[in-house]
């Protein structure tokens, strides 16, 4: 087998574009509506469609699992009618004895018993975007009129738990909800096994200019300016991301291991037992996560879907030279290669690897620039955590249960 039958790669499909029933205040995404005209379908055709799911088969290694994940906007305005066409294509295209996995993230507002059924009939795993209880979720999380939409969300929610649906959470991290961790997790865990945390954090400029560009100093310092000055009044400060977790994870370590599995702690596990992480954060390259956008137009990363980052359209080229193209591999060769020498010389760089790149636009105490916005946050939480973290790596390594790091802390 080649190198390039042996490069995987994931596709994100927002197959309704930035189109959303809710009205988000923190939404990095719907704001690419702007300029286009209200006729402007954003749904992607039928066309598109089928070009996507046989491209997107046809290109991964034999024997290797496809996961196909949906998301928006809301995928759910597409309407079930379009998925199942996604279903019976996959069955069209699929190779013998190939693995086909379905995700897809959605606010739940519209799920109703119909979703459910799909869902659990062809074994979907719903991310469903919740920030925590109402108070909480609904400060963020609105409808075009204003009002929170968490009553709708966990009506999603039942319906998925009444079909026995596999769900998890997805929750982003504000400045609001930062000041209850565990006011946030307490409630989480009596609705959710899985969870994961996502910080928000968006620079001032993020509607106007593409993160990360190469040759790009957008100051000269840090000195003297406020993370005020640097982004958006909803982001999550580095304090705010490392004591969150970091009062989670004493929670969890005491009562949960085991039962409740949060995202990051896996992977972050996984990283002091030697293995990679299978969350491109916390890896060491990045750039097998891509977007296709609803017209068939390719990008880098969801968190990267500007001109410059755009790398051709699945109907004038073929997706798997697109995703192992020399400009996306060198995207994600970046993550390492333009690692500023105070990361390099870290003693947490085998658990962060620089973090996401999207969030590397501050300078170190040297100089550099594209040091990580959350880098204080990662290095509170790796220090906090690493003596439970090595314990639980050494029971796991010698076919012990991690669960019994219980037995020890409190």
């Amino acid at each position: 087998m080649t190198d390039k039958e042996k490069y995987t790669f994931e596709i994100m499909v927002k197959p309704s574009g930035p189109l959303c029933n809710l009205n988000c205040v923190y939404c990095f995404y719907k704001y690419k509506q702007n300029g286009c005209a209200s006729s402007y379908n954003w749904k992607m055709s039928s066309k598109i469609l089928e070009t996507f799911v046989r491209d997107y088969i046809q290109s991964q290694p034999t024997g290797y699992p496809v996961q196909f994940v949906w998301q928006g906007g809301e995928p759910c305005l597409m309407g079930l009618d379009f998925f199942r066409k996604a279903v019976e294509l996959q069955k069209k295209y699929k190779k013998p004895g190939q693995e086909i996995t379905n995700a897809f993230q959605t606010n739940a507002t519209l799920i109703d018993s119909k979703w459910a059924e799909f869902f659990r009939e062809n074994n979907f795993l719903i991310g469903v975007s919740i920030d925590g209880p109402e108070d909480i979720h609904n400060r963020y999380r609105v409808n075009s009129a204003g009002k929170g939409s968490f009553n709708m969300v966990m009506a999603g929610v039942e319906n998925l738990r009444k079909h026995n649906v596999d769900y998890n959470a997805l929750v982003c991290m504000t400045d609001i909800s930062a000041q209850n961790p565990l006011y946030i997790y307490d409630f989480l865990k009596k609705h959710f096994n899985f969870i994961q945390f996502i910080p928000v954090v968006e620079e001032r400029d993020f509607k106007k200019e593409a993160p990360f560009q190469k040759n790009s100093k957008k100051w000269a310092t840090n000195k003297g300016r406020k993370y005020s000055d640097l982004v958006t009044e909803w982001s999550v400060t580095p304090e705010e991301f490392g004591t969150f977790l970091n009062k989670i994870f004493d929670s969890w370590v005491q009562n949960d291991v085991g039962r409740i599995f949060i995202q990051i702690f896996d992977y972050t596990l996984a990283n002091w037992m030697g293995y990679p992480a299978a969350l491109c954060v916390l890896n060491r390259t990045c750039g097998r996560g891509l977007v296709l956008e609803h017209n068939g137009d390719v990008y880098a990363c969801d968190h990267f879907v500007y001109p410059e980052y755009r790398l051709g359209n699945i109907t004038e080229k073929p997706l798997a030279e697109l995703a192992r193209s020399k400009s996306q591999i060198g995207f994600g060769n970046d993550k390492w290669e333009r690692l500023p020498g105070q990361c390099r010389g870290c003693e947490y760089l085998n658990l962060c690897f620089g973090g996401c790149p999207r969030n590397r636009f501050i300078f170190t105490d040297d100089g550099e620039n594209e040091l990580n916005y959350l880098c204080e946050g990662y290095r509170s939480f790796f220090s906090h955590t690493s003596k439970a973290m090595k314990f639980m790596a050494n029971e796991l390594n010698n076919h012990r249960p991690a669960s019994n790091i219980m037995k020890i802390s409190g």
